[in-house]
């Protein structure tokens, strides 16, 4: 590389990085190799998720030694010698996947079951780190975010895409268990694109109290944690609503919750599986009730193609996530934020480097 197309980069860098499940320590590494058609960028923060626990269990597919970090944003600081349309010092949010393009599924257009799928974070260092590099074609510019709020554009890209596969109608009733940041998001959208009464069920605290400050929905329906104080609740709201909701979207990762959600959804309506769950997770739907009311079964899992769709919604401000990310930490902190989502309090977490 010459100077015109990279800051004058350090010979390494600091880095979290697991060897094994649940073992990880703050190391000293090399940067990034930099193909020709990459971009290395200088991480400002890193979004933190309920899939970055997994991994630490060495679940979702995690491969080790693993610098993780699937949510990145920074700064363009070099860039491969076929690389156009960058400029040094661009603000820049990574998608963190890599498809090959030429198996069964890419060649079918659907790519986002590539055979060959590669994912920074999950299967190859991710963002983590002082520096990180991913494919040109999967860093987005954007303008108006901060660099902590920018780190849900990933969440928001995956909440877009769950939009194009609910594919709401207008005048839509819509009712969403959850209340977590990328449900946050999702409900945003569902209320702009067809949702004409919007619900969010959840327990009381931080998060409902950010719901109601997004203005996230039309009407926040408060879950006890006492289970049978909530399945009153549940028995409320399901008479305040005989007909049931046009989508129901599971943004829990709650199987049991699931497993009630059908109960809510009207005839010809859609049951929206949203969440992450354990892979032992199993649930009983009834099928006979799939069947007579013709209800639609919807998965909804990452995305391909939605970051400018979702730069367009957050960085135009027509959804609004600030608050969502409420804590932020170092990278020597590493445990505490990991404490700190285990007990729950945090709403959403980003690791950051200034």
């Amino acid at each position: 590389m010459n100077g015109s197309n990279h800051f004058d980069l350090p010979p390494s860098m600091r880095a979290l990085e697991y060897s094994e499940a649940r073992k990880f320590s703050i190391v000293e590494k090399s940067l990034p190799t930099i193909r020709e058609h990459d971009v290395l960028i200088k991480v400002k923060a890193s979004g933190i998720c309920g899939t970055d626990l997994h991994i630490h269990d060495g679940e979702f597919g995690a491969q080790f030694p693993l610098v993780p970090g699937h949510e990145t944003v920074g700064v363009v600081a070099a860039f491969g010698s076929k690389v156009q349309d960058f400029n040094i010092g661009d603000r820049v949010v990574a998608d963190n996947s890599e498809l090959c393009g030429h198996c069964h599924y890419c060649r079918r257009g659907k790519e986002l079951f590539c055979e060959n799928f590669i994912a920074h974070g999950v299967m190859v260092d991710g963002g983590f780190a002082e520096y990180a590099s991913y494919p040109a074609n999967r860093v987005f510019k954007f303008k108006n975010l901060s660099d902590v709020d920018a780190t849900l554009l990933e969440p928001a890209a995956c909440a877009a895409h769950g939009l194009d596969k609910i594919a709401p109608q207008m005048g839509s009733s819509v009712l969403l268990f959850g209340a977590g940041p990328t449900g946050l998001i999702l409900a945003q959208l569902l209320r702009q694109n067809g949702g004409c009464h919007t619900v969010i069920a959840a327990p009381a605290g931080l998060k409902m109290e950010l719901a109601r400050s997004l203005n996230a929905a039309d009407e926040f329906v408060e879950l006890p944690r006492d289970a049978q104080a909530a399945a009153t609740k549940m028995e409320e709201l399901r008479s305040k609503n005989p007909y049931g909701f046009d989508i129901v979207v599971e943004a829990t990762g709650n199987a049991k919750i699931l497993e009630n959600a059908i109960k809510f959804v009207t005839k010809g309506g859609k049951l929206v599986v949203y969440g992450v769950y354990g892979e032992d997770d199993r649930v009983s739907l009834p099928p006979n009730k799939i069947f007579k009311e013709e209800i639609n079964l919807i998965g909804s899992f990452s995305q391909t193609y939605k970051f400018p769709a979702a730069i367009n919604y957050l960085d135009g401000k027509r959804i609004h996530v600030s608050g969502i990310v409420n804590k932020t930490f170092k990278l020597e902190e590493w445990q505490d934020c990991l404490d700190a989502m285990k007990n729950k309090s945090v709403i959403k977490a980003a690791l950051v480097f200034d």
